[in-house]
């Protein structure tokens, strides 16, 4: 968890009772050591953030304090829902139901004047036409990509050919009809790109590589492995 998500979720924590909730006890759900929680509790109490307490008796959060709302411009409602657009058309199954609940969500959350933009948008994405089906479970490739975790694929090719690869998941790309799969590729030992309908098999390792994710995504971008995909 992020220093800064882990702040937030201190408050809420905090929020929920009305009994001092000792380090420990913030530690144990945030599963996070005392020390940090101490270093964190610190932080907050430095940004003018109401807790009251004590190491060793327990804190708890000053009534009236509550997070800035997020107020969205017409503008960002307009991007957010056109973006939920195209994914809720182009996307798999999974991450298409989760943009519909996010246009829910922005359509509850905004002030009544401004619910117009999402109910009635004046931008549209065209939904997906001659989209080739995924061939590979897409929601555990997200899960190997955040984890940093191999892949082993069986593969085949425009040509008809299959080979086996283990890859080093990076990111996905949606395009109009197809699905990449950016990766470091053992065999080649090279950015490839690998199309999500033409993989015949795939097991999810356990294994994670040994590069740092953010220092493979580097090198990738820096390859335009994306503007130009070559031959798996």
């Amino acid at each position: 968890m992020r220093r800064a998500d882990r702040l937030f979720q201190i408050i809420q924590v905090l929020r929920r009772t009305r009994k001092p909730l000792t380090a420990d006890a913030i530690a144990a759900e945030l599963e996070t050591s005392k020390r940090t929680i101490y270093r964190d509790i610190a932080t907050l109490i430095g940004q003018r953030v109401p807790i009251r307490g004590e190491a060793g008796m327990g804190y708890i959060l000053e009534k009236g304090f509550d997070l800035p709302p997020l107020m969205l411009t017409p503008d960002e409602i307009e991007a957010a829902v056109l973006g939920a657009q195209w994914v809720a058309s182009n996307a798999d199954p999974v991450l298409a139901r989760a943009a519909e609940d996010l246009k829910a969500k922005i359509a509850d959350t905004v002030p009544e004047r401004l619910r117009p933009f999402v109910l009635e948008p004046a931008s549209r994405a065209r939904r997906a036409w001659n989209k080739e089906p995924d061939r590979i479970d897409m929601v555990r490739t997200r899960t190997q990509i955040h984890e940093g975790k191999k892949i082993a694929l069986r593969y085949r090719d425009e040509h008809g050919r299959d080979s086996e690869r283990t890859i080093w998941p990076i990111a996905i790309g949606y395009h109009e009809a197809v699905r990449l799969l950016a990766a470091w590729c053992e065999l080649r030992k090279d950015f490839r790109s690998f199309r999500t309908d033409r993989v015949v098999d795939a097991d999810y390792l356990d294994e994670k590589y040994p590069e740092r994710r953010d220092v493979l995504r580097a090198k990738w971008r820096q390859s335009m492995v994306w503007e130009q995909p070559k031959e798996p």
